[in-house]
C-alpha cells in the first residue's frame, strides 16, 4: 500500500471526497429505506414491534461481527479495493430480495440484510477513517459533515422512492420489492467497478498531525486508549438512538392514529433535521465552534427533545422525535476525530471498534421494540434518556482522558 508522507492538502483531497461522499449517499439510501422496510414487513408479515424491530437488528448487527474481520480485510487490500469488496458484497445482499419475495420468506429477507450490512461494514471501515486522516484533523468534522450531507439526502430520497412504492394504498405485497432491489443491485455492481479502477489515493493510517505523537511509542494495545474506548461507547449509544428516533417513528405514527400515507413521511423529518444540523456543522466547524462544542450542545438539546416527546401528545410528540435527528447531526461528525486521536499504528484497529459500535443500530431498537410491545409506545422512548447521557459525558470529560 502507498503511503503519503503527511495528509494532502485541501485542493488534492477534494475529488477524492467527491468520491467518498457518492459512497456516503449509497450508504444513507440503503441504511434509511429500513424504516420503510420494518412498516411493510409488519403489515405483510403480521408482526409484532418486536419482530419487525429484526429488520434493524440483521442489518446493523453485521457491524459487531464483521468489523474486526473487515480491519484486517482491509491491511490486505487497501482502503480502495477494500472499498470495491463491500459495495459487492451489498449487491449479494439486495439481490437476495428478488427469491426472498417469491418464496414469501421473512427470515430469507433478513439474510439479505444481514449480508448488505456486511458490506456496509467494510466501506464504512474504510471510508470513515479515511475521511479523518485524508486532511487536516482539526477540520475532521467538517470533511465527514460533508460525508453526513450525502448520507441524509440519499436517506431522504429512499423515503420518497420506497415510501412510494410500499406503503403507498393497498395491500403489502411482497412483489413491490423486486424490481427496485434489481435496480439497486445493479447500481452497486457500477460502482463497485467505478471505484476499483478509479484513481482513488491511498493514505496511511500513521498520519497523524498530533504535537503528541512521540507519546504512541508507549502504548501496546488499542485498550489503553480511554478516549477511543468511551469513543465506541457513545457511538454504541448514539447510533442505537439515532435508528430508533428515524426507523420506529413512522409505526409510532400510525399507532397514534396516522395514516401510512400521513406516516410514511415521517422518516424523512428525522432527515431533514439531520441534513440542516450537518450543514449547519460545515458552516461553523471549526471556524466558529469547535467539534467537541457542537457534540455538547447536540446532545443536551437531544435530552430536552426526549423529554419533550413523553410529555407531549400527537403531532407535538412526533416533532420532538423528528427534530432529534437536528440534535444529534453533530455527534458522528465529532466523535471519529476524538476517538481516534493519536492512535497512529492503531487506527485501522481503532476504526474497526467504532464500526462495532454501530451495532447499537441492532440492539437498542430491539429493547425499544421490547418495551413498545409491554408498555405504551411512547413510554418506550424514555430509553434515550441514558443513551443521551453517556454521549453528553463523553463530550464533557470522556474524549479527554488519555490513561484509564
Amino acid at each position: 500500500m502507498v503511503s503519503s508522507p503527511k495528509p494532502q492538502t485541501s485542493n488534492s483531497y477534494i475529488g477524492p471526497l467527491l468520491i467518498i461522499g457518492a459512497l456516503f449517499f449509497i450508504f444513507g439510501f440503503v441504511t434509511w429505506v429500513n424504516s420503510v422496510l420494518i412498516t411493510f414487513f409488519k403489515q405483510a408479515f403480521s408482526l409484532n414491534n418486536l419482530q419487525s424491530n429484526l429488520v434493524a437488528f440483521a442489518f446493523f448487527i453485521s457491524y459487531t461481527l464483521m468489523a474486526i474481520p473487515s480491519s484486517a480485510v482491509l491491511k490486505k487490500t487497501g482502503f480502495k479495493n477494500g472499498m470495491s469488496l463491500g459495495l459487492l458484497t451489498m449487491a449479494i445482499g439486495t439481490l437476495i430480495f428478488v427469491p426472498a419475495a417469491k418464496v414469501v420468506s421473512y427470515p430469507l429477507f433478513l439474510v439479505g440484510l444481514f449480508l448488505i450490512g456486511i458490506g456496509l461494514t467494510v466501506l464504512q471501515t474504510a471510508s470513515n477513517p479515511y475521511v479523518t486522516i485524508l486532511g487536516p484533523r482539526e477540520s475532521a468534522a467538517q470533511r465527514i459533515s460533508f460525508m453526513g450531507v450525502a448520507n441524509k439526502l440519499a436517506g431522504i430520497c429512499s423515503q420518497l422512492v420506497f415510501g412510494s412504492i410500499l406503503l403507498s394504498s393497498g395491500s403489502a405485497n411482497l412483489d413491490k420489492v423486486v424490481t427496485p432491489y434489481l435496480i439497486l443491485t445493479g447500481v452497486l455492481v457500477v460502482l463497485a467497478m467505478l471505484i476499483r479502477f478509479s484513481t482513488l489515493p491511498e493514505v496511511s493510517e500513521e498520519q497523524d498531525d498530533d504535537d503528541t505523537a512521540s507519546e504512541k511509542t508507549t502504548y501496546t494495545s488499542v485498550w489503553q486508549f480511554p478516549n477511543l474506548v468511551l469513543g465506541v461507547l457513545a457511538l454504541f449509544c448514539y447510533v442505537g438512538a439515532e435508528v430508533i428516533a428515524g426507523d420506529t417513528i413512522i409505526n409510532y405514527g400510525t399507532a397514534i392514529g396516522f395514516s401510512n400515507e400521513e406516516a410514511k413521511h415521517f422518516t424523512s423529518y428525522t432527515l431533514a433535521g439531520l441534513l440542516a444540523g450537518y450543514l449547519l456543522g460545515i458552516v461553523l466547524i471549526p471556524k466558529y465552534i469547535s467539534q467537541t462544542t457542537a457534540l455538547r450542545f447536540g446532545s443536551a438539546l437531544a435530552i430536552v427533545l426526549t423529554v419533550g416527546a413523553l410529555l407531549t401528545s400527537g403531532f407535538y410528540s412526533i416533532l420532538c422525535i423528528a427534530l432529534m435527528g437536528f440534535a444529534i447531526a453533530p455527534i458522528w461528525p465529532a466523535v471519529w476525530p476524538l476517538a481516534l486521536n493519536r492512535l497512529g499504528p492503531f487506527t485501522k484497529i481503532g476504526s474497526a471498534l467504532l464500526i462495532m459500535g454501530i451495532s447499537g443500530g441492532a440492539i437498542l431498537p430491539l429493547v425499544h421494540g421490547y418495551l413498545t410491545d409491554v408498555t405504551e409506545f411512547k413510554n418506550a422512548y424514555a430509553l434515550l434518556l441514558p443513551l443521551f447521557g453517556v454521549i453528553l459525558y463523553y463530550s464533557l470529560a470522556g474524549y479527554k482522558k488519555t490513561r484509564w
